[in-house]
Parts: C-alpha cells; sequence; structure tokens
C-alpha cells in the first residue's frame, strides 16, 4: 500500500489513453481542485473533452521524450496503472503514486467509489465526493429524447463484445416496443457497422468524442458492452445496462455514477475459460430486454 505524499501543492495527473480509465481519474482531478491543490490532468481523450471540464488544466497525452521535463514542475505525479501509459514511471519523477492496487483490492466498491475513498484516505483530502466535474454544455437538455436508447456493441477487447446478431435482435425488440434505438461506434469501427441499415435500424454518425457526449447526454438510455463509452454514459446520468464477462470485472469496473443495472454473462459457468468463451452465448436477447425493464423500474423508482 502506498504512502499519501504530504503536503499536496502541485500535481500532475496521467491519464490512460481509455475512456472509461479517464474518466474515472477525473474523480482524483476533481477532488484535488476542491481542496485547493492545483493539478495538471495529461490525457487525449479528455484533452478532446476539455470544453465539458470548465476551469480544469488540461494538456494533451504526454510524449515519451518529454515526459520527465513536463513532470519536473510538479511536487507529485498519479498514475491508474503501473504499466499504462507509462512504465517505471518512478525513474522520470521522485515522487509517484501508482494506483494499482485499487484496481485489484477485493473491495465490492466500484472504481468510482475506490477513487473516492483514496482521495479521502490516502491523500488525506477534507472534501470529497465521487463525481467527476463533468458538466453539460449550454444549450442542451437532459435526457429530452426519452425514447432514445444508445447501443454501443464494441469495447477494447472482443472478448468482452455481446454478440452483433443478438444487439441486432435487441434493437429490433425495443423499435417494435416504441423505443428508437441508435447504435453508436468509433469512426474506425463504423465500416463493420453499415450493416445494421439494412433492418432499418440507425448508425449514428456523430464525429469527435465532444459531439458524443452531447448526443448521450440528450439520449433516454445506454446499453452496451464494458467499455469507455458506458462511463461516459453513467457519468451524464444517462440511466445505463451493462454487460460484463464477470462479476468480478463487473464489481470493480461497471459504470459508477448514474442509475444502472449490471448483467453478467458468465453467472452459470463453473471456470474462468468457460466464462471467458462462452459468456456472450449465455445471454439471449428477451434475458437482456427483461434487464431494462428492470432498469426502466429502478428509473422510474430513483
Amino acid at each position: 500500500m502506498p504512502h499519501a505524499i504530504q503536503p499536496l501543492s502541485s500535481v500532475a495527473l496521467i491519464l490512460s489513453s481509455a475512456l472509461g480509465d479517464s474518466l474515472l481519474m477525473m474523480t482524483v482531478a476533481r477532488n484535488l481542485r476542491l481542496n485547493g491543490v492545483s493539478v495538471t490532468v495529461f490525457g487525449q481523450q479528455i484533452d478532446n473533452m476539455r470544453s465539458w471540464f470548465p476551469g480544469m488544466d488540461i494538456e494533451p497525452e504526454l510524449k515519451p521524450d518529454d515526459c520527465a521535463n513536463q513532470l519536473a514542475r510538479f511536487d507529485t505525479v498519479i498514475q491508474l496503472h503501473a504499466n499504462k501509459p507509462f512504465v517505471n514511471l518512478e525513474r522520470l519523477h521522485p515522487k509517484v503514486i501508482v494506483l494499482a492496487h485499487l484496481c485489484s483490492a477485493n473491495s465490492t466498491e466500484s472504481m468510482a467509489e475506490r477513487l473516492t475513498r483514496f482521495c479521502h484516505d490516502e491523500l488525506r483530502l477534507t472534501l470529497v465526493d465521487k463525481a467527476n466535474g463533468i458538466t453539460p454544455l449550454p444549450g442542451l437538455t437532459h435526457r429530452q429524447r426519452s425514447l432514445r436508447v444508445v447501443i454501443h456493441p464494441m469495447a477494447s477487447t472482443t472478448d468482452k463484445c455481446w454478440l452483433a446478431s443478438r444487439f441486432i435482435g435487441l434493437a429490433i425488440k425495443l423499435r417494435d416496443s416504441g423505443f428508437d434505438p441508435q447504435f453508436v461506434v468509433a469512426p474506425e469501427e463504423r465500416a463493420h457497422w453499415t450493416h445494421i441499415e439494412r433492418f432499418g435500424l440507425t448508425l449514428a454518425d456523430l464525429g469527435p468524442l465532444d459531439q458524443v457526449a452531447g448526443w448521450l447526454y440528450e439520449s433516454g438510455w445506454f446499453i452496451g458492452n464494458d467499455s469507455g463509452v458506458g462511463h461516459l454514459a453513467s457519468s451524464l446520468q444517462i440511466p445505463t445496462l451493462s454487460l460484463f464477462m464477470r462479476r468480478g470485472t463487473a464489481r470493480t469496473w461497471r459504470p459508477g455514477w448514474g442509475v444502472g443495472q449490471v448483467l453478467i454473462g458468465s453467472a452459470y459457468l463453473p471456470t474462468g475459460w468457460l466464462k471467458e468463451r462462452y459468456w456472450k452465448y449465455m445471454l439471449s436477447v428477451n434475458t437482456v430486454s427483461q434487464a431494462f425493464d428492470r432498469l426502466r423500474a429502478l428509473t422510474a423508482n430513483a
């Protein structure tokens, strides 16, 4: 367990290239700032969304050949993972806090909750909460497209992805129930998903990440795999249904801000190999549809 570095006056927060990790680490950035600590965030994803984090000092991702020079002006450097974006960060700066112990902790708390607790218990910050500071842009209306269900069928790795054919079946079922299902994928993934238009389904073409955020903010619901877009929807207080391979992964990495439901595909599979290989086949369209109904009921009672 690393020791807290006191006193904190100027902190560099180094984010990975993952959207979910970046949004989670913004909880640390916000809590530092709430307590009067000067903090600079280095990360491409958040730099692409800088208008959503007003008042925060945000810079593009650090380059390896300039990293040590850039970090020299800070008294403390914080990074979530031990191996990304930089390995052996301690060689580049004398005061580094790596939060890998939070990722592997035997805890029922989500990462958003663990990071909040870290701010209180290890950084000794007085004012802490779970919010990451994301602030809607003027002119947007929260969940005004109440029937729009955002479907995000991709993830960082293919083993995290539910079957494409079942996402399509789910979308058709939602449409038949009066909802407006719309798929969203990264620009480089669009070519693999244009075939859904043959079913009369919509593949949203949204452009940069800050525009995706605005579209999400005005949507009614989110359904997707374990992914950064799910964290983005949750941080925008959009009710989320997240499909996970394994219970342990879901416990740690589930979206931790807004109202949400998690569905575990491998709940009844006995071994790790079977869980990873067959979880996506264990989730039927009806099973996911029923979980969405539970999310709707939960939201109605919230």
